[in-house]
Formats: C-alpha cells, structure tokens, sequence
C-alpha cells in the first residue's frame, strides 16, 4: 500500500511539474508573439512619419522599409549560414545549432517573401512600372524561389549535417550574387548617397526594428523545430 501511495505520489508531482513547465512555455509564447505585434506596429509607425525626400517623396518612407527589410533577411541568412558552419564544426552541439540554423533560415525566408512584393510595389510608384529584367529583381527572386524549396526539404529531411551544410553554401551564395548583381535602373546604394543624416538615422532606426522582428521571429520558429 506504501509503494503504491509512493508512486502515485511521484506520477502527481510529476505531472504537477509538467503542467507548470507548459504553462511557463504558453506564457513565453504569448509573450513573444505580443512583442512580434508590437514591434511591427512600431515599425509601421516610424515608416508612416518617416521623412520625405525632393525627388521621390513620401515614397522614401517605403523604399527607405524595403531596404531595412531586405538588409534584415541578409542578415538572417548570414547568421544562419554562420550557425550552419559553427554547427559543422562542433558535433556535441551539432544538434542545437542545427536547429537554430533551421530557425534562422526560415527567418530569412519570412523576410525575403515579404520583401519580394514590397520590391514589385516599389518599383511601381518610383518607375511607373514593373521592369522584371532588372537584375536587382531576377536575382532576389531566384534566390527566394531556391530558399523556399531548400527550406522545405531540410524541415522534412531533418538531417543536422545537411542543414549545417545547406544553409551555410546558401548563405554565401546569396551574399555573393547580390554582391556582384549589376544596376540597370536600382540605384547605388540610394540610402548613403544622398548625404541625408536625417535619411540615414531613420534608415538605421528602421534596420534595427527590422533584425529585432527577425530576431523574435527566429525565437517562436525555434521552438516549433
């Protein structure tokens, strides 16, 4: 009687423990997902009363996101790719950064699928029209399709080594296209060339909002994975 009352005991404290162990993760959970929503609405606001510029206008304000943005995807794919090479490297904790690696990756991919349309609506307001052979547009677009089918696999696969692998050649892949792309009608750096302290703060303000968006997003993917 002693021995059952003693298990019963334990299974109780066991399950006790579990049930406060999940509403401490739902807790982190909610909370993640409420500094999401608000860094976006914040995001949205510095945007909306961003500056204006002579020649582009309030258009400024969404050319000056769409970079933030696509900076931050980079920037997701680089550390992905970083993670991805620290995890090839290390084999005790190949497992763990694996999974980050695969966390930030799909980071990345978040931004490069929103990044994609806002670049079509961009192109729209500032040309008048959509020019598809730019290469500014062909390769961001190749290299979202090649993410979305990489991404895809190595969630289904879950194999550490190939997503360490995989994530670290696209990270340089990526970086080394756009770094080579040619302008036809994308400026050059159009943020730092006009010698706009005030266009470079808000530009700046914007990059960082965008990679603590990515960052809190890279935390609720990497506790799905």
């Amino acid at each position: 009687m002693r021995l059952f009352l003693h298990k019963k005991s334990r299974l109780f404290r066991s399950d006790s423990l579990a049930f406060r162990y999940n509403q401490r993760m739902l807790k982190s959970a909610r909370a993640l997902w409420i500094a999401l929503f608000g860094l976006v609405i914040l995001t949205g606001l510095v945007t909306f009363f961003g500056p204006a510029e002579r020649s582009l206008g309030a258009n400024l304000r969404l050319v000056t996101l769409h970079g933030a943005w696509v900076w931050a995807g980079k920037a997701a794919f680089a550390i992905s790719g970083l993670t991805g090479l620290a995890g090839l490297v290390s084999k005790k904790g190949r497992a763990l950064l694996a999974g980050w690696s695969l966390a930030l990756g799909r980071t990345g991919l978040v931004f490069w699928l929103t990044y994609l349309p806002m670049s079509l609506l961009v192109m729209q307001l500032n040309w008048g029209g959509l020019f598809f052979a730019e290469p500014r547009w062909q390769v961001p677009f190749a290299f979202g399709v090649a993410a979305v089918l990489l991404q895809a696999g190595l969630s289904v696969l879950r194999i550490d080594w190939l997503t360490c692998g995989s994530n670290l050649a696209f990270g340089i892949a990526l970086w080394a296209a756009l770094g080579n792309a040619t302008n036809v009608l994308h400026p050059e750096s159009p943020i730092f060339s006009g010698g706009s302290a005030r266009i470079e703060f808000f530009f700046g303000a914007l990059l960082l909002l965008s990679l603590a968006i990515g960052a809190v997003i890279s935390l609720l993917l990497r506790r799905k994975s």
